[in-house]
């Protein structure tokens, strides 16, 4: 069963490198070739929205355990990803990321490929969060305290993140803490 399990993973994040390394491929030379970034997100809009639906496996992975990542956090990662897709800067780390996760399954990761998995996010990471995921959020805010989608959430949410911190194993109590703090300083805003 292991070895399925392996296997299974190895294809999973092999076919994410493939895929998000032909999206990059695609957004860079219709971007190149037509200056537009319609132009880019229509080469490869498609195959970006199926890749990123695909990636909710990664949550369905930490729920049932095949994976040491819990729920809450690759949950938290991948909606966060699908509100801003098209950014290359995102794209980058995926195809590392997702080559670095299928060579790792049988212990094949040349040196390289972990060295740019680990530093290439210091880099590109924030200038994906910042633009993209960052300012989308802060877009929102505004709807969210017209509608008061946050109002009955204030009573809501700490006991929710405390059932779901029992059962995610890297989240703790600082974590709550955080998250807690936000939800009162949005719902005061």
């Amino acid at each position: 069963m292991a070895q399925l399990l392996k296997l299974y993973l190895f294809a999973y994040n092999s076919l994410q490198a493939f895929g998000w390394t032909i999206s990059l491929f695609r957004i860079l030379t219709s971007f190149i070739a037509t200056n537009s970034v319609n132009g880019a997100y229509a080469s490869a809009g498609d195959l970006i929205c199926l890749l990123q639906t695909c990636a909710f496996l990664e949550v369905v992975h930490g729920a049932i355990g095949i994976v040491p990542s819990g729920v809450l956090f690759p949950l938290m990662q991948w909606s966060g990803r699908t509100h801003f897709l098209l950014a290359i800067v995102c794209r980058i780390p995926e195809v590392i990321r997702y080559s670095h996760y299928a060579l790792n399954i049988f212990g094949g990761c040349p040196s390289w490929l972990t060295y740019l998995r680990y530093t290439t996010f210091i880099v590109l990471y924030p200038m994906g969060l910042a633009p993209g995921e960052m300012w989308l959020m802060y877009q929102a805010l505004q709807f969210i305290k017209e509608k008061n989608l946050y109002g009955i959430s204030l009573l809501i949410f700490p006991l929710a993140i405390m059932i779901l911190s029992r059962y995610e194993r890297s989240f703790t109590s600082a974590n709550m803490r955080s998250l807690v703090f936000l939800q009162i300083h949005i719902c005061n805003r």
